[in-house]
Protein backbone atom coordinates (compact mmCIF):
# COMPACT_ATOMS: atom_id res chain seq x y z
CA UNK A 1 0.00 0.00 0.00
CA UNK A 2 1.18 3.60 -1.05
CA UNK A 3 1.11 4.86 3.04
CA UNK A 4 -2.09 7.26 1.55
CA UNK A 5 -4.75 8.06 4.05
CA UNK A 6 -8.13 7.02 3.35
CA UNK A 7 -10.31 10.06 1.70
CA UNK A 8 -12.40 11.33 4.51
CA UNK A 9 -15.93 11.12 2.74
CA UNK A 10 -17.61 11.68 6.09
CA UNK A 11 -15.91 14.62 7.26
CA UNK A 12 -16.97 16.28 3.76
CA UNK A 13 -20.28 15.06 4.31
CA UNK A 14 -20.38 17.02 7.60
CA UNK A 15 -18.85 19.95 5.99
CA UNK A 16 -21.47 19.77 2.94
CA UNK A 17 -24.61 19.36 5.20
CA UNK A 18 -23.69 21.84 8.07
CA UNK A 19 -21.55 24.64 6.95
CA UNK A 20 -22.61 24.41 3.47
CA UNK A 21 -26.18 24.09 4.10
CA UNK A 22 -26.93 20.92 1.29
CA UNK A 23 -28.94 18.56 1.20
CA UNK A 24 -27.54 15.04 1.58
CA UNK A 25 -29.43 14.18 -2.30
CA UNK A 26 -27.46 17.66 -3.21
CA UNK A 27 -24.39 16.75 -2.01
CA UNK A 28 -24.31 13.25 -3.66
CA UNK A 29 -25.15 14.95 -6.87
CA UNK A 30 -22.31 17.43 -7.00
CA UNK A 31 -19.75 16.62 -9.24
CA UNK A 32 -16.51 17.15 -8.15
CA UNK A 33 -15.44 19.87 -9.81
CA UNK A 34 -18.57 21.48 -8.59
CA UNK A 35 -17.65 20.28 -5.09
CA UNK A 36 -14.39 22.17 -5.31
CA UNK A 37 -15.57 25.40 -6.97
CA UNK A 38 -17.83 25.52 -3.83
CA UNK A 39 -15.12 24.47 -1.53
CA UNK A 40 -12.57 27.29 -3.07
CA UNK A 41 -9.16 27.00 -3.03
CA UNK A 42 -7.88 23.43 -2.23
CA UNK A 43 -5.80 24.09 1.42
CA UNK A 44 -6.80 27.35 2.05
CA UNK A 45 -6.68 27.82 5.67
CA UNK A 46 -5.26 24.39 6.20
CA UNK A 47 -2.07 23.94 8.56
CA UNK A 48 0.68 21.74 6.65
CA UNK A 49 0.86 19.41 9.54
CA UNK A 50 4.55 17.52 9.13
CA UNK A 51 3.12 14.67 7.20
CA UNK A 52 2.13 16.70 4.56
CA UNK A 53 5.60 18.46 5.05
CA UNK A 54 7.37 14.97 4.71
CA UNK A 55 5.34 14.27 1.39
CA UNK A 56 6.22 17.46 -0.21
CA UNK A 57 9.88 17.64 0.63
CA UNK A 58 9.70 13.28 -0.87
CA UNK A 59 8.29 14.56 -3.98
CA UNK A 60 10.13 17.34 -4.55
CA UNK A 61 13.61 16.63 -3.28
CA UNK A 62 16.19 19.62 -2.78
CA UNK A 63 19.21 18.88 -5.34
CA UNK A 64 22.66 20.18 -5.06
CA UNK A 65 23.21 23.02 -7.09
CA UNK A 66 25.63 23.32 -9.73
CA UNK A 67 28.75 25.94 -10.65
CA UNK A 68 26.16 26.82 -13.52
CA UNK A 69 22.72 27.27 -11.13
CA UNK A 70 23.83 30.46 -9.31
Amino acid sequence: MSGRRPFDWPGLLRLGLTRMGLRPAEFWALTPAELQLMLGPLGEGAPLLSEGLAALMAAYPDTKKGAGDG
